[in-house]
Parts: structure tokens; sequence; C-alpha cells
């Protein structure tokens, strides 16, 4: 009797053992595919912070409109870009204002979203920096304005004459709601 119990849990040890390791093996796995993941979406893509050493040649043959759009998903915020569009080269390093309010009398934290049109901006789009890159938290009645630094590469297809680059803000979790329920 004592054999087979020993027999058992050394047997019971061993699958734990192998699913601790397939389980590690999985977390560990999971950062590259979220990154690709955030890549292919666009959704949070940090991997191009670390581009503002790369060298661009500024287009000065022709000229893009870049128009600038802000939303807000179910926040009580304002938010607004500080000029609906400009013109530039491709390959000019640009700096754009957002303005954001949060109207509200409690503290929220957000995260903006960004999404482009054409689709294919994306691939010729370099943010240097970028208030969509990390959570925003607003107090009360705060107003804040955060800076866009990006560079629309060369490449883009030159029947592009105008694009628009969006945010939309979404509320996340663990926003302050006490004040919501008293």
């Amino acid at each position: 009797m004592v054999n087979s119990k020993s027999k058992a849990n050394v047997t019971m040890l061993k699958k734990l053992l192998i699913f601790t390791l397939v389980m590690f093996g999985f977390g560990f796995a999971l950062v590259p595919f979220y990154e690709k993941f955030c890549e292919v979406t666009g959704i949070n893509n940090l991997l191009q912070a670390d581009i503002p050493g790369k060298e661009t040649q500024v287009d000065t043959s022709r000229w893009l409109t870049v128009e600038f759009d802000a939303n807000v998903r179910g926040l009580p915020w304002q938010f607004k870009p500080l000029q609906s569009s400009m013109r530039i080269h491709p390959g000019e390093p640009v700096d754009v204002m957002y303005e954001i309010k949060n109207t509200s009398n409690r503290e929220i934290n957000g995260q903006a979203i960004p999404s482009y049109s054409p689709q294919l901006l994306e691939r010729h789009l370099r943010k240097f920096e970028c208030f969509c890159f990390t959570k925003q938290t607003l107090k009360p009645n705060e107003t804040r304005q955060m800076p866009v630094q990006f560079i629309i590469e060369p490449g883009l297809p030159a029947d592009m004459h105008t694009v628009t680059i969006s945010y939309t803000f979404f509320e996340l979790p663990g926003s302050s709601n006490a004040m919501n329920n008293n």
C-alpha cells in the first residue's frame, strides 16, 4: 500500500513539474506575442519609441495635408487637437498639441487608441512622443495639453495627398467611481 502511494506521489510530482515548466514557458512566450499583436493592430505601439535617431530625408518635392481628429468614448472629457490640420513635406518632423479636459468631479484614467486613414499610413508613420503610449490620469476639472511628435516617411505613396491621424480615449478600469455611487 505504501509503495503504490509513493509511486502515485512521484507520478503526481512529475506531472506538476511538467505543468509548471509548460506554464512558465507559456508566460515567457506571451511577451513577444503581445508585442507582435500591438505592432499589427497599432494599439499602444511602444516599439516605435526608439526611432528618433533614425535619419529621414525630407521630400520637399511634394506636400501632404495631415488632418487631426480627437474623440472620447464613455468619458466625461473634452478632447481636441489645437489645430485641425497642417501641410507638411514627407520626412519632416512634426509637433502637434492636443488638449484634454476632465469635465467631471472625479479622477479618471483613460487611454488613447490611435487610428489612421488611409490604413496604409500606419506603415509610414513614426511617432517619437505620444500621449497614446501611456495611461492618462486626469483629476476633476483638470485641463492638460499633450504633444505628439512624428514623421511621415517619404515612402508614403505619391498618390496620397491627405491623411488623417485620429485618437479615441477610452476609460480604463481603476478610475475612482466612489463619487458616482454616493
